[in-house]
């Protein structure tokens, strides 16, 4: 825990917290150009917090090369992306994930998918109350699954379920359409929106706009 404590306080400085949000919100490689230019700051300082955030565990940095090849080109480009660690700080220490996965564990060896998914839905629904005026990307990004649009469909750079998906993918992707699903009948909209669209690093659910389902 100490360590994702120590992680997480490099967010605290407004400068790192401005790059680590815009190479978050690229959900790919930024070069140190283009995050300084985001967080207006200039690009020494950028790279000295960059690779801050890389020492960090919060950043991973790699090497592009450059688009001219042969004599001239240039070297290599450094590159920062999120990295594939999870942080979480729970004071005093918890550990809701192992319970999660004995819980995903018992309703599998029970059978009881399909209720699961019925219980997925209705807490979406409960989730969506009181929020029948706002769009769902809002509510979306308010659950952590960091929403970007991508013609016409919404799509998540961001599982919140990351880790017990890996562990029973076929449950986990199912409950949360479910439960995604279930937020936008509570929010008083279509439910066939939601669809599993699933893309490599990123989320399986995706939500299409209603302009777009109802074309001919």
């Amino acid at each position: 825990m100490n360590d994702d404590l120590d992680a997480l306080a490099h967010l605290q400085d407004p400068v790192r917290r401005a790059l680590y949000d815009h190479v978050v919100a690229r959900g790919g490689e930024v070069g140190r150009a283009e995050a300084a230019e985001a967080a207006g700051v200039s690009r020494t300082l950028a790279a000295h917090h960059l690779d801050k955030l890389v020492e960090a565990g919060l950043l991973e940095a790699g090497f592009r090369a450059p688009d001219k090849k042969g004599p001239g080109s240039g070297r290599p480009a450094k590159v920062y992306r999120r990295a594939k660690t999870e942080r979480s700080v729970s004071l005093p220490p918890r550990d809701y994930g192992v319970l999660a996965g004995l819980l995903a564990e018992v309703v599998e060896a029970l059978g009881a998918e399909d209720r699961a998914e019925t219980v997925a839905r209705r807490a979406g629904e409960r989730l969506a109350r009181d929020r029948r005026d706002e769009p769902i990307a809002a509510v979306l990004r308010e659950r952590g699954y960091e929403p970007y649009t991508d013609g016409g469909v919404l799509r998540m750079r961001n599982c919140p379920f990351h880790t017990l998906s890996e562990e029973q993918p076929v449950l986990v992707c199912a409950m949360n359409l479910a439960l995604c699903q279930g937020l936008l009948e509570g929010m008083g909209g279509d439910p066939g929106l939601a669809a599993l669209d699933p893309r490599p690093g990123e989320c399986c659910v995706t939500v299409a706009e209603p302009s777009k389902t109802n074309e001919d």
